[in-house]
């Protein structure tokens, strides 16, 4: 029996859980659909599924072959290593679920003959691809429908690429055997910022790569924040009960109950780590003066340590 997930060359509006209007529609086109099981069915994705907060759909891209051997590759022209995806079958699937070349469609969704709902962004996940970024988590929150185009092999043919994908992602500076589990982080990632899908609404804007103090609105309830907004810098680090731990006692800041206090300390943690583990990101992140006091400081603590060997 086929799962419910999995869709043919029919079945492109059927989806995991059910689908209303309000739901953000995932797409993935894959050569392995059964690779995604396990992932519909753990922790906040199945919650968002079975709470309609989102729909996915995952299409068997040989089920868009018309020869007796399921045909979706073949040798690429000029030689070289591998296989290449073909471009037939990647361009019925396209047209399964509706979806137009990248010129028509951009045409149509910035007139006033665009129907509600009709934010698309089609999206190879390729090796060769921008990196993908909260930055870009973000922007593909605000769509309405994502469809990811899973490559494999040596790739796919780039006449898809030019007629159809409006941006091309990978998830990091390394090869994977295809683009499934590249297109499951990029699911993962967005749904968590789509509202209602993590339990506090407040999580994602503080944790790591999130947004600036500026963009937070308030409090909550009246009760002081005792974090500061990410504002492209990393996390800061996390302790819960017990207070000692291996001889090792959580630091005593946290524990004394002052929300100034423990802000400032997250602050200059996440300063901190930022500037060990991702120094790239303090050159783009949003530094208040303070912030930018804090780095010096530690800075200059790194100095004196290299100096006294």
């Amino acid at each position: 029996m086929r799962p419910p997930w999995l869709l043919g060359r029919a079945a492109s509006t059927a989806h995991v859980g059910p689908l209303s209007s309000m739901s953000m529609r995932f797409e993935i086109v894959t050569i392995f659909p059964e690779f995604f099981k396990s992932i519909f069915e753990h922790g906040i994705l199945r919650r968002a599924l079975a709470e309609n907060l989102i729909a996915v759909g995952v299409h068997d891209l040989r089920a868009f072959t018309h020869d007796r051997h399921r045909t979706v590759d073949d040798r690429p022209f000029g030689g070289g290593e591998g296989m290449v995806l073909k471009p037939e079958p990647l361009a019925e699937a396209l047209a399964a679920l509706g979806i137009e070349p990248r010129t028509e469609r951009q045409q149509i969704e910035v007139s006033a003959l665009a129907p509600e709902g009709s934010r698309t962004r089609v999206i190879l996940l390729s090796a060769q691809g921008l990196p993908f970024t909260q930055t870009v988590a973000r922007e593909l929150a605000a769509l309405d429908r994502v469809v990811l185009l899973c490559g494999r092999y040596e790739g796919v043919d780039e006449r898809i690429n030019q007629l159809y994908c409006d941006q091309e992602l990978s998830i990091g500076d390394y090869v994977l055997s295809g683009g499934e589990l590249a297109a499951a982080v990029v699911v993962d990632a967005v749904m968590r910022l789509i509202p209602g899908v993590l339990g506090n609404e407040a999580s994602g804007d503080f944790e790591s790569f999130g947004v600036a103090d500026s963009e937070i609105a308030t409090d909550a309830e009246g009760v002081p924040r005792s974090q500061h907004g990410a504002g492209g810098l990393l996390d800061y680090p996390h302790y819960t009960r017990p207070a000692e731990f291996a001889g090792l006692c959580a630091p005593e800041v946290l524990l004394n109950g002052d929300h100034q206090q423990i802000r400032r300390w997250r602050r200059e943690q996440q300063l901190r780590k930022t500037l060990a583990n991702r120094p790239d990101l303090i050159e783009r992140a949003n530094l208040s003066l303070d912030d930018r006091r804090v780095l010096e400081s530690i800075r200059k603590e790194a100095a004196q340590r290299d100096r006294n060997g």
